[in-house]
């Protein structure tokens, strides 16, 4: 009985059919960097100060530097306060310079901008002091919308077009918690031994993606033209109806056999090979299944429940292990993402090194992968990029240089990580396990920026747990199997012996 894997064999593993069908879908991704982070530079933080036109009245002649003097407290560093002033009064103008005021407030009638600051979102909504959170909030609400999109486009692409919902499911960037569809669309068609190029690859997308970020925002700070900007270019990809493949795997679910057929000999005939006859013949259909199929639904329940029971009979296992490992490591990859305007240099050039940083973290995977397997790679990463994150709370301030290139490392570490998660997590379970991790990690995406909120306690409190999550996650990696060299399975029980096959061939 042949499975899917022994028909990529026979028609190339890794050949120029999948080599492009790798390069498109990792277009979209390379798109979606902007959509997941441009709003950090719609939003970037300049000084303002209570609207004090009242004292005009009384004084028309005052200039800029003599009104905040007598309108605007002082902080502890003698910088001028920005989101208090002295509460107005009715007196003349010699009376407020010889007495001055005392009371103060919080600003009533708006903030003023500096007059050379191009209009941005901050600016334009008065996003500042007591509506400064709404920043945060709103970076939640559009990770909520990525969870709600991994949701709904998983099972779609299973009960309509497989390849339809992979196009428009494309906003859920594969760097990370990609959408089932997008992901399989690209795995499924490449071979065991070149599964992690594949995957990372399209990572590397991602990264150079937030390369173009920092250069767009740089040199356009109009926020609607910059949102222009980076929008336009995504209604290319309608054409993606007319060039990705059909799933192979989805046609069969769906009983399309001959569909399957004529796309997997075309993908043998732009790898000039041959796939051998009668050998799809030899695969049942019901081995076929894709992310969500409908006649998945009932054993991914299953699949939950004996996972449920399982965890309250004997405690957490792989499956919770893998889940909350994508959630820590979500966690910190945005809460250093997010902060990339917190760290106290020029917010371009760190986010331009943010980019840099993950095309090696994301190349360096195939080595640490090969060399020290799933297992150590995943525990190992995670374990440093918490530490760095935590290092990162007792540096002051006042050595932005320093945070900075903490903040990279932990960058890398936190990306390098991610990609090792896609493969391990394919490996040890099948494509439901893929989802509930993926789902997590969206899950852990909503959390993080609410979490730079405590910042107001505490300048320290968010990078403190966004350090201390993941070194709890990379300690529990190395209790996980290691499934260097395994199949990718297509169902649990299959991916479980896989397992405890390479088990006993390790003893």
């Amino acid at each position: 009985m042949s499975a899917f894997g022994d028909i990529i064999n026979a028609l190339g593993e890794f050949g120029l059919f999948q080599k492009w069908l790798v390069v498109l879908l990792s277009l979209p991704i390379f798109l979606t960097a902007f959509h997941m982070l441009g709003q950090l530079f719609m939003l970037v933080d300049v000084p303002h100060y209570c609207n004090t036109s009242w004292i005009r009245v009384v004084g028309p002649n005052l200039t800029e530097d003599e009104q905040l003097n007598l309108t605007v407290p002082r902080g502890a560093s003698g910088a001028y306060e920005q989101c208090s002033m002295y509460s107005p009064v009715d007196w003349d103008l010699d009376s407020i310079v010889a007495y001055g005021l005392n009371a103060t407030q919080k600003c009533s009638n708006g903030w003023v901008y500096p007059s050379t600051q191009t209009p941005s979102l901050l600016t334009e909504f008065d996003l500042v002091c007591d509506r400064k959170d709404l920043n945060d909030i709103s970076q939640a609400i559009y990770m909520l919308g990525l969870l709600l999109g991994a949701i709904i486009f998983g099972p779609l692409s299973d009960r309509a077009l497989s390849k339809g919902c992979t196009l428009f499911g494309s906003g859920e960037t594969i760097h990370n918690d990609d959408p089932q569809s997008l992901f399989f669309s690209a795995t499924e068609w490449v071979g065991v031994s070149y599964r992690t190029h594949a995957v990372l690859i399209s990572h590397c997308c991602f990264a150079a993606g937030q390369m173009l970020l920092a250069g767009l925002s740089y040199g356009i700070r109009n926020w609607r033209l910059l949102e222009i900007a980076g929008s336009v270019p995504t209604f290319a990809l309608f054409f993606y109806f007319w060039v990705l493949p059909e799933s192979a795997r989805w046609l069969m679910t769906k009983g399309r056999v001959e569909e399957a057929k004529k796309i997997l000999q075309k993908a043998a005939s732009v790898n000039k090979r041959t796939i051998p006859p009668g050998l799809l013949e030899q695969v049942p259909t019901a081995q076929w299944r894709t992310a969500c199929s409908p006649e998945r639904l009932a054993p991914a329940l299953g699949f939950l429940n004996t996972a449920c029971l399982s965890w309250i009979s004997k405690g957490p296992g792989k499956m919770d292990f893998l889940i909350q490992n994508r959630f820590v490591n979500s966690l910190v990859y945005y809460g250093l993402s997010l902060n990339v305007t917190n760290f106290g240099l020029d917010i371009y050039l760190t986010q331009l090194a943010f980019g840099a940083v993950e095309v090696p973290a994301r190349a360096s995977c195939i080595l640490f992968l090969q060399w020290f397997g799933r297992k150590k790679s995943q525990g190992v990463l995670l374990l440093l990029a918490g530490l760095v994150c935590l290092i990162i709370t007792g540096i002051p301030e006042d050595l932005p240089v320093l945070i900075t290139v903490l903040a990279v490392i932990g960058k890398f570490a936190s990306s390098a990580s991610f990609s090792t998660s896609y493969v391990y997590t394919a490996e040890l379970f099948p494509t439901t396990g893929v989802g509930l991790c993926s789902m997590s990690a969206r899950v852990a995406g909503i959390i993080a920026p609410l979490i730079r909120l405590l910042g107001h306690y505490h300048r320290a409190v968010p990078m403190a747990i966004f350090g201390s999550a993941p070194v709890v996650g990379g300690l529990l990696c190395f209790l996980l199997p290691e499934t260097r060299g395994t199949e990718l399975a297509d169902d649990t029980a299959r991916q479980s012996e896989a397992v405890n096959l390479r088990k006993k061939k390790k003893f």
